[in-house]
C-alpha cells in the first residue's frame, strides 16, 4: 500500500483541528466527532491544548483513504509555536493549507506558504467556515493569488455562502466553468494541452486533465482550492477524494537500507525519552541498533501510528511513523541511517524575545535549570542561556503565549513554580569590516601551546555564520581543527556588546602545535582570545529585529492610525483603501509591535487588526544596550587570562 505524509497547516483558529476530526470521522477511524471548544479532539492531547483550544505540539494520526495510508500530521497554527511546524515540513509529501472563508489570508498563512514553496512541498487549499457570517469564497481565492503569488484553481463552488444553509458543489472537470478555467491554467505550463484546448478541445478528456492537474500540482505550478465547513462536513468529501487521488504519494521500500528522521521528542511517565521517527526506507526491529549522529542506540520499544490509534509493535516499516523508546542520545532533527530528507531544512525566523526565568523557591534553582533543558531539548529553536556570573537563567521566545505555556508546563509536568520577567527584544551584532587576529606558539603573551590565526568578515544578510580552513590540514591532528571550529561558533554567541554575532565568516589562517605537548584544550582556550581580537579589528554593529506588518482599520480612523505608526517610526510601503477599509503594509521595529497592538483597538473602536512577522535585522538607531556577559571575557585579554589561570 502506498503512503502519503500529509501536513495540515493553518493560521490559528482557521479550523484545521476541526478538519482533522472530520477527516478521521469520515474515514471511520473515530465514531464520534471531538470539538476544540470541549477539548476532546484526537490530536490535541495536552491538557493545556484542551484548556486553551489551540494546538501546541505537532500530533500524528494514521488512517486509510482508498488504497492509500495517510499519515496526517496536525501542526500548531499559532506563530509562537513555529518551531513545531519547522520540524514537520521536511517530512511531507504534500500539505493541506486551511484558510478561513471569513478572515481570508492571514500572517501565518503567508509564512507557511513561503516555507512550503521554498521546500518544494505540493499543497492544496481548503477554504473553511463557508457557513459563517461574512464568508466570501471567491474573494478568498482572489486573495490567495494576489497575496501569495500562486495560481489557485477553485475546484468547488459555494451556494448561500455565509449562512447555515451554505452548501458546496464539486465542479466537474469536463464541464464549465471548471473546464475552461482548468485548461487556461494548465495550458500556461503545457503547450500541447493549450494547443488542443484551442484547436481540438474534444481531446481533453477528464482523465487527461486530471492527470495534468496532479502533475502540475506536484510540481508546485498550480494549487487546487476546495471549499467547505469542517464542523458540519460540507465539502469535506471532495477534499478526501482529492487526498486519495491527486496528491503525490510514495512507494516506500521496506527492504531498503534504514533511513528516517526524528522530528519530535517527548518524555514518558518515568522521564524516558520518546522519539517520533518517520521511516522513509527499510524496516526497524525491536532491540535493533540504529545509527544516530552520536553513535548507535538500541530500540527498546516501538509504538506505531496505525488506523487512528497507537499500538505496540515488534517492527516499524518504511512509510510508517512510530514513537520509539531507547534512543537516549537522540535529538530532534537527527537523521537515522542514511536519510535522503536530512538536507531539507527550513529556516524560519529566530525567536526575537527573551525573558529571565526565576524559581519561586530558591531551592528549586537546579531543578528549574534541568527542567528547562528538557523543554529546550523538545524545542531546539528555543534557546536557553545561563549567566554563570549571576546564576540567572534566560529563555528566548516567539511570543507571550509561549511564555504562558512554558510556565504552565513547568508547574504541571515538573511541579515547579516559576516567574517570568517582562520580555525584552533580542539584539544581534554584525561584522562591519574585515579583521584578523593571531597568537603564535612560544611567543609572548601567548601562554598556550598552540598557534591560531583567524580572519573574520561579514556575510550577506541572512546567510548565517560559517567557518573555513585556509591552512594545510595535514599539519595537525583533526581534533585540534574541530576544537577551533566548535569554539569559534560558541564564542560568536557573545560579541563585542555581548549579543550573538550573525552573518559572519571566520577563516583559520594559521595553525601550529607542539607534539606531543599540545592538547585540544590549548586550542579551545586560545581561540576565543584570537577571535575577539579579529572581531575588535573588524568592529560590529548592533542590530534590532524588524517586523513586517499588515494592518487593517476603518477609513475614519486612518488619520489616528497613521499618527501612531509615525510615533513608532514605522515605514509604510503599501496602502490600499477599499470598501471603507484601509489596508496598510510596511515594517516597524519588533520592540514597537506590542505598543501598536495595545493602542490599535482604542483608536479603531475595536475594528482594527494587525498581523506581524519577522522580516530582517537592521542597525539600531539609538545607543544599544549591552548584554551582560557570561564566563571569561576574551575581549579583555588580561582578565581573560587571569580567569583561565584561576579556574585551572
Amino acid at each position: 500500500m502506498c503512503t502519503l505524509n500529509l501536513g495540515i497547516l493553518a493560521h490559528v483558529d482557521a479550523g484545521k483541528t476541526s478538519l482533522t476530526e472530520r477527516l478521521l470521522f469520515d474515514a471511520g477511524v473515530i465514531d464520534k466527532l471531538g470539538s476544540v471548544d470541549t477539548g476532546n479532539t484526537q490530536t490535541d492531547t495536552l491538557e493545556l491544548e484542551r484548556q486553551r483550544g489551540i494546538t501546541i505540539r505537532a500530533a500524528v494520526v494514521s488512517f486509510a483513504i482508498g488504497d492509500r495510508t495517510v499519515n496526517l500530521i496536525d501542526t500548531p497554527g499559532h506563530p509562537d509555536f513555529i518551531a513545531e511546524v519547522e520540524r514537520v515540513l521536511g517530512l511531507l509529501d504534500a500539505a493541506l493549507v486551511v484558510v478561513s472563508a471569513v478572515e481570508g489570508v492571514q500572517a501565518q498563512t503567508r509564512v507557511l506558504v513561503r516555507a512550503l514553496r521554498r521546500l518544494g512541498v505540493p499543497f492544496v487549499f481548503f477554504v473553511n467556515k463557508v457557513d459563517r457570517l461574512g464568508a466570501r469564497f471567491p474573494d478568498v481565492v482572489e486573495a490567495l493569488a494576489a497575496q501569495l503569488s500562486i495560481r489557485p484553481i477553485a475546484i468547488s463552488s459555494v451556494v448561500d455562502a455565509g449562512t447555515k444553509l451554505a452548501r458546496v458543489e464539486a465542479l466537474a472537470v469536463g464541464c464549465e466553468p471548471l473546464f475552461s478555467t482548468l485548461c487556461e491554467a494548465l495550458g500556461e505550463n503545457d503547450q500541447a494541452l493549450l494547443d488542443d484546448y484551442v484547436l481540438a478541445p474534444e481531446r481533453l478528456t477528464e482523465e487527461r486533465l486530471g492527470r495534468a492537474l496532479a502533475d502540475q500540482m506536484a510540481s508546485g505550478l498550480v494549487h487546487p482550492v476546495f471549499a467547505g465547513a469542517a464542523m458540519t462536513g460540507v465539502g469535506v468529501s471532495a477534499l478526501a477524494s482529492a487526498i486519495a487521488t491527486i496528491l503525490p504519494e510514495r512507494g516506500p521500500d521496506p527492504d531498503g537500507p534504514v533511513a528516517g528522521k526524528i522530528f519530535k521528542i517527548e518524555r514518558g511517565w518515568g522521564g524516558e525519552k520518546l522519539c517520533y521517527l518517520s521511516l522513509t526506507s527499510g524496516t526497524v526491529l525491536l532491540r535493533q541498533y540504529l545509527d544516530l549522529p552520536k553513535g548507535p542506540e538500541r530500540v527498546t520499544a516501538i509504538h506505531v501510528f496505525e488506523d487512528g490509534r497507537v499500538r505496540g509493535a515488534e517492527s516499524l516499516r518504511a512509510g510508517q511513523i512510530a514513537r520509539v523508546s531507547g534512543l537516549t542520545g537522540a535529538r530532534i532533527g537527527d537523521a537515522v541511517g542514511s536519510d535522503p530528507l536530512a538536507g531539507g531544512r527550513v529556516h524560519f525566523a529566530p525567536p526575537t524575545l527573551e525573558t529571565r526565568v526565576l524559581a519561586r523557591r530558591p531551592s528549586d534553582k537546579s531543578a528549574l535549570w534541568l527542567a528547562l533543558n528538557q523543554l529546550a531539548e523538545q524545542d531546539p529553536l528555543i534557546n536557553l542561556r545561563r549567566n554563570e556570573e549571576t546564576d540567572e537563567v534566560f529563555v528566548s521566545l516567539y511570543g507571550e503565549v509561549q511564555k504562558e505555556v512554558i510556565q504552565s508546563t513547568l508547574l504541571t509536568d515538573f511541579g515547579l513554580e516559576a516567574g517570568f520577567e517582562e520580555s525584552t527584544v533580542i539584539l544581534v551584532e554584525r561584522p562591519v569590516g574585515i579583521g584578523t587576529g593571531l597568537q603564535i606558539l612560544f611567543k609572548e603573551p601567548n601562554p598556550f601551546l598552540a598557534t591560531v590565526g583567524l580572519r573574520v568578515e561579514r556575510r550577506p544578510a541572512g546567510a548565517g555564520n560559517s567557518f573555513a580552513l585556509e591552512v594545510d590540514v595535514g599539519q595537525m591532528p583533526a581534533a585540534f581543527y574541530r576544537a577551533v571550529e566548535e569554539t569559534v561558533f560558541e564564542t560568536l554567541k557573545q560579541g563585542i556588546s555581548g549579543w550573538q554575532v550573525i552573518d559572519c565568516h571566520v577563516a583559520m589562517t594559521a595553525a601550529r602545535h607542539s607534539s606531543p605537548a599540545s592538547t585540544a584544550a590549548d586550542f579551545r582556550q586560545l581561540t576565543p582570545w584570537v577571535l575577539a581580537t579579529a572581531l575588535s579589528a573588524a568592529q560590529t554593529v548592533v542590530c534590532e529585529p524588524v517586523d513586517r506588518f499588515h494592518l487593517e482599520a476603518p477609513v475614519e480612523s486612518l488619520s489616528s492610525v497613521l499618527t501612531l505608526l509615525a510615533k513608532t517610526a514605522a515605514a509604510t510601503s503599501d496602502s490600499v483603501i477599499a470598501d471603507g477599509v484601509a489596508r496598510l503594509e510596511g515594517t516597524m521595529a519588533s520592540q514597537m509591535v506590542r505598543t501598536v497592538q495595545q493602542q490599535l483597538p482604542g483608536l479603531t473602536s475595536g475594528a482594527g487588526t494587525m498581523e506581524t512577522a519577522f522580516d530582517h535585522y537592521a542597525p539600531i538607531a539609538c545607543p544599544p544596550r549591552l548584554r551582560l556577559r557570561s564566563g571569561p571575557d576574551p575581549f579583555n585579554p588580561v582578565e581573560y587570562l587571569l580567569r583561565l589561570r584561576g579556574s585551572a
